[in-house]
């Protein structure tokens, strides 16, 4: 019989997903095996078992397509993350439960395409004996061991793009625009567009704002004669001595609310950050919130061929015997990293590093 992997996607949709799955299934074809995708993520592995077949000639197209043929998901029985970092143990009748399906299909090993999140989950299968290579998805970039993950130059390309066209009405009508962008506890997102599309202000989680702070930075714009702001708000940001803002505008203290084993709702933090700046500085305010926009969509030239090297090195690690691992692009090359050094500790932008220095030196304002 012929060598079959299987290949599934957690966690939340992004950009390149379909790449990844198509570099898997060329790439195991070259090799004489089979493919077979979950659908509808981790939740495909449990009874009744939902799998296809993944022919690598109906793979044209996925280099360029957005979401994902397998389907996905972020919550049911296999969801483990809570928070920032924070995971929980799956229950080991479903991890026994997804083996026996495993080994029932006759599979050699299992590609997880996924964030933080997912690739716990994978780690715990791991553990229950299913042979696994992990592949780091996520628009935040908060993965750690890699330099990168894919989705998050198309979501950062997306956000900048986004930002040039905020500025155009910001300046026309002399008004601050507020502009909330996804990264959950990572500020990698606000930060590169936020600097690549020219704002004022970037408020990130790394560095908790003061709000006169910011309002000084637009004061010094009005006195210098120029009357409109841009202001860029990562989800997670926070005030000084604050707690982040979720959705339902209650404190979410860092990690997981009330003993909910889904993650935090992130999301209304520009909303008060635009009241207060119009309250305090008189400037008409404006919010705009991108939100799944970032997710979605097709893939940049780096996402693509990024995801094609990772699908490639997962099938390059299965054909060696080595699981556990999770792909990583550790520039020039891609190679294979244990999961455990890769979950459980969020990748945050330094806030003494490069990215942040670079801003400061232009005289973007950080809040602080």
């Amino acid at each position: 019989m012929k060598t079959r992997i299987g290949i599934l996607t957690g966690g939340g949709d992004c950009p390149g997903l379909n790449a990844v799955i198509r570099a898997v299934v060329i790439a195991a074809a070259k090799n004489g095996w089979t493919t077979f995708g979950f659908l509808g993520g981790f939740e495909g592995l449990l009874n009744p078992v939902r799998t296809r077949v993944l022919d690598p000639d109906d793979m044209d197209g996925l280099l360029f397509l957005g979401g994902t043929i397998l389907g996905t998901s972020n919550s049911g029985r296999f969801a483990a993350k809570v928070g920032d970092g924070v995971a929980r143990e799956i229950d080991a009748g479903i991890i026994a439960e997804a083996k026996g399906n495993f080994d029932r299909l006759g599979l050699r090993a299992l590609v997880v395409v996924g964030g933080d999140g997912s690739l716990s989950i994978a780690q715990q299968l791991h553990h229950g004996g299913i042979p696994v290579v992990g592949v780091p998805k996520t628009i935040d970039n908060d993965i750690a061991g890699t330099s990168v993950t894919f989705g998050f130059d198309t979501a950062v390309s997306f956000a900048t793009d986004a930002l040039d066209r905020l500025r155009c009405t910001a300046e026309s009508h002399q008004r601050v625009l507020v502009c909330e962008m996804m990264g959950r506890f990572a500020g990698w997102i606000a930060a590169h567009s936020g600097i690549s599309g020219g704002a004022d202000a970037i408020l990130i989680p790394e560095i908790p704002f003061s709000l006169e702070r910011v309002c000084d930075k637009i004061r010094e714009r009005e006195q210098d004669g120029k009357h409109h702001s841009l202001v860029v708000v990562a989800e997670g940001a926070r005030q000084q001595g604050g707690a982040f803002v979720t959705q339902e505008h209650q404190a979410a203290g860092g990690g997981p609310s009330g003993g909910s084993f889904r993650e935090t709702r992130l999301g209304g933090v520009a909303t008060m950050v635009a009241d207060e700046i119009q309250k305090r500085t008189g400037k008409e305010t404006r919010v705009c919130v991108l939100g799944h926009l970032q997710r979605g969509g097709v893939p940049t030239t780096f996402d693509r061929l990024l995801c094609t090297r990772f699908g490639v090195g997962a099938v390059r690690l299965i054909s060696e015997d080595k699981f556990g691992l999770m792909v990583a692009f550790i520039p020039p090359d891609t190679v294979g990293i244990p999961l455990q050094e890769a979950i459980g500790r969020l990748s945050t932008v330094p806030p003494d590093g490069d990215i942040v220095s670079t801003g400061r030196a232009l005289g973007i304002s950080f809040g602080d």
